[in-house]
């Protein structure tokens, strides 16, 4: 039934730009799995084809990413960094820049949703204890956990995605993409800076500050080697995925640590959206429509294998059904894209998420743990600096793509 799944396909891609049903406690997630429900149920897709229309090896190393990610969160270590951020002397541009720094740097190795996850409400306390107004850091951690993610190819689901249907090289993917993340950094500190200047120019106060909670170096020790193995294992002929598996694995085999809890620090509703999102698409493509629109779209010079399609694309479907399944629905209908073009892909879809609060899921996990810890940072804010940082990092992203070889400017 080609036009069932052509409805379904076009009503889950309306569902990701509006983020929820109006009237229904119904997200992405779900919105994700009633169409898959309903492509079952219509047998429209088999039970026994799931397994191949899944791509089961993006799946795998993102949950051992998760694992790994987990091991940090139980040491305590999220929570010491942004209390280290909080505690430390100096301006509030000071307290921004180290916002910024300490985001990207553990967006690029682990995975950024769990790291704005997991430090959100920290530093809205200790900023809001320091007599300052916690929103132009929330920009700040937003847009550079963002920025820093889009260095390596485990940086976010998107780039995951991408590596593996790829096969990039995790040395030649940071050589690609870490130079133009570095300039997002430091764009994102300017654009902040510049756009909440009233807010930063008053004076800090540390008396208000609590002492900064415990950190076990142990467990944290065993995160750091996991990392650093896990890093080592890349470089090996043994699949990344297999290679994240064994150290999560290694991870869960602990004294202290209970394995259901790591499990269950596992984000399984993301997990889930991308399992859906990989049939619907995988449908969607079966009905050789998609195959048609590309052969048209090539005819006018309109694929996105140039940067001056491959830009606004990615601002436009990035704010607007968001990067990650604008990224399946991509490489689920674009026939054999060389690894420049990837490269570019995965740069481009994950800067352009800095735009509007709707671009990534870090940016929605930002504002949502912020309102639950008493914090307002909505639309309008996120705007204030994300369009102008947004904007400047994707041109010089484009313009290093371009300048090195990686992606031709049309």
């Amino acid at each position: 039934m080609p036009s069932l799944v052509t409805l379904v396909f076009i009503l889950t891609y309306v569902g990701m730009a509006l983020g929820r049903v109006p009237g229904l406690k119904l997200d992405r997630v779900g919105i994700a799995l009633i169409a898959l429900v309903l492509l079952l149920a219509s047998e429209s897709v088999a039970v026994g084809d799931l397994g191949a229309a899944i791509d089961g090896p993006t799946l795998i190393l993102l949950f051992a990413l998760m694992i790994l990610s987990a091991q940090f969160g139980a040491a305590g270590f999220y929570e010491w960094c942004a209390s280290r951020i909080t505690h430390a002397g100096g301006s509030p541009h000071a307290l921004l820049a180290l916002t910024v720094v300490v985001a990207g740097v553990l967006s690029a190795v682990l995975a950024n949703d769990i790291v704005v996850f997991a430090m959100t409400p920290l530093l809205c306390l200790g900023v809001r204890r320091r007599g300052l107004d916690p929103r132009p850091f929330l920009a700040g951690l937003a847009g550079a956990s963002n920025a820093g993610s889009a260095a390596t190819v485990i940086g976010n689901p998107q780039n995951i995605l991408i590596g593996q249907v790829g096969g990039l090289n995790f040395w030649t993917f940071l050589l690609a993409c870490g130079a133009p993340a570095l300039f997002a950094l430091v764009i994102t500190y300017g654009a902040v800076a510049i756009a909440w200047r009233a807010e930063l120019a008053h004076s800090t106060d540390r008396s208000a500050v609590t002492d900064l909670p415990l950190l076990d170096r142990w467990q944290l020790a065993k995160a750091a080697i996991g990392t650093a193995a896990l890093i080592g294992l890349f470089a090996t002929p043994l699949p990344r995925e297999i290679g994240a598996l064994v150290i999560a694995a290694c991870l869960l085999l602990s004294r202290r640590l209970h394995s259901r809890d790591m499990v269950g620090a596992v984000d399984w509703p993301l997990l889930l959206l991308f399992a859906c999102l990989f049939v619907i698409t995988h449908a969607f493509a079966a009905t050789g429509l998609a195959q048609d629109a590309i052969a048209g779209l090539s005819a006018k010079g309109l694929f996105p294998e140039s940067i001056a399609v491959m830009g606004p694309l990615s601002l436009i479907a990035s704010n607007s059904i968001g990067n990650v399944p604008f990224v399946i629905l991509l490489l689920a209908i674009w026939p054999n894209p060389d690894p420049g073009a990837l490269y570019g892909l995965a740069l481009l879809s994950t800067l352009s998420g800095n735009l509007l609060l709707t671009g990534s899921l870090a940016n929605i996990i930002t504002a949502e743990r912020a309102v639950a810890a008493g914090s307002r940072f909505g639309f309008a804010d996120h705007a204030r600096a994300g369009i102008p940082m947004t904007l400047i990092s994707v041109l010089m992203a484009a313009i290093w793509l371009a300048f090195m070889g990686w992606m031709p400017w049309r």
